[in-house]
């Protein structure tokens, strides 16, 4: 059998099983032509080892790789190809020690307000309105930056409150029920869209200043200059500071949150969190869970509570 066969059949059953695998395709497609594509019995360790300690590859890199190959060695086992040579072992690969920007009240309100200084200034491409729209959707429906990107016109049905997603990281369609306050900003930003451009059902939702759709390049960009307007910064260098992403993070801290103060049984809570953010299950939840100094104080002042219900009864 040859490689470039086996690397097929595994990404096929990996994607049937629901993960997208577009990098891990490309670094086993790469290790294929690495290789030249050999039969599995004429795979030589050399090779391999060449393949992961490329020149200039960072350990990150190389780690990222070892993982995509040792998923392709497993997947050989079970089908009873052994003939491949075992994985280099790599040096640990330290912990990243990077922690999701969770958003203030004042830091949301500060971007919104920096949204038409800078979109004011030429040549912007998406306009104030669009990009307010645009960070509420993400952070009040707790979006990824692709899902919000991909929708169509028909995907946001205002009357009802649901925000269709489809396609997701999972292959998986979801329905996302949004609150009147969302539903009002995206009615005013449809309307001021469609003064200018007016569209079918099947059009993108969220367009730039020209009619196109966003991107996510154009978008990220328009971001930067957005959170440095606004002053929202922390400590670090560039691929430390606050990210679009950190949106849809800080919408499922504040949601813990809310129950935490609310004295809400989060047992019962946390599976639709799960279900809301399109997770599926829980496992992945817990990393958008990131602790603040306002959610320890909350869990602090849950756990007195019930230890002092305990001990006066």
């Amino acid at each position: 059998m040859k490689l470039s066969t086996l690397i097929t059949d595994y990404l096929a059953y990996r994607r049937a099983l629901g993960n997208r695998f577009i990098v891990e395709g490309f670094i086993l497609r790469s290790f294929s032509r690495h290789l030249g594509s050999p039969e599995l019995d004429d795979i030589d360790g050399e090779r391999v080892h060449s393949f992961l300690f490329q020149r200039c590859t960072t350990l990150d890199t190389t780690a990222r790789k070892r993982r995509a190959l040792a998923g392709l060695y497993r997947y050989a086992l079970t089908r009873r190809h052994r003939a491949l040579p075992p994985l280099p072992v790599l040096p640990r690969v330290p912990q990243s020690s990077f922690v999701p920007y969770i958003y203030s009240r004042d830091d949301l309100r500060g971007l919104l307000d920096a949204a038409p200084k800078i979109c004011a200034v030429r040549p912007s491409l998406i306009e104030d309105y669009a990009l307010q729209a645009l960070l509420l959707t993400l952070y009040g429906a707790g979006l990824r930056l692709g899902e919000a990107l991909a929708l169509n016109c028909a995907d946001v049905d205002l009357q009802e409150a649901v925000i269709t997603v489809r396609d997701t990281k999972f292959f998986k369609t979801r329905l996302v029920p949004i609150g009147q306050g969302l539903v009002r900003v995206l009615a005013a930003y449809r309307s001021r869209r469609e003064l200018r451009h007016r569209g079918p059902p099947g059009a993108p939702f969220f367009r730039l200043r020209n009619g196109a759709p966003m991107n996510k390049h154009v978008v990220e960009r328009t971001f930067c200059r957005l959170r440095a307007a606004a002053s929202v910064q922390r400590d670090g260098g560039p691929r430390q500071q606050p990210r679009l992403h950190d949106l849809r993070h800080t919408a499922a801290v504040h949601r813990l949150l809310r129950w935490y103060k609310d004295g809400d049984d989060l047992q019962q809570q946390l599976p639709r969190l799960a279900t809301y953010l399109g997770h599926k299950d829980l496992s992945a939840t817990q990393r958008y869970l990131t602790l603040t100094p306002q959610l320890l104080r909350a869990a602090s002042q849950r756990f007195e509570h019930y230890a002092m219900e305990n001990h006066y009864e």
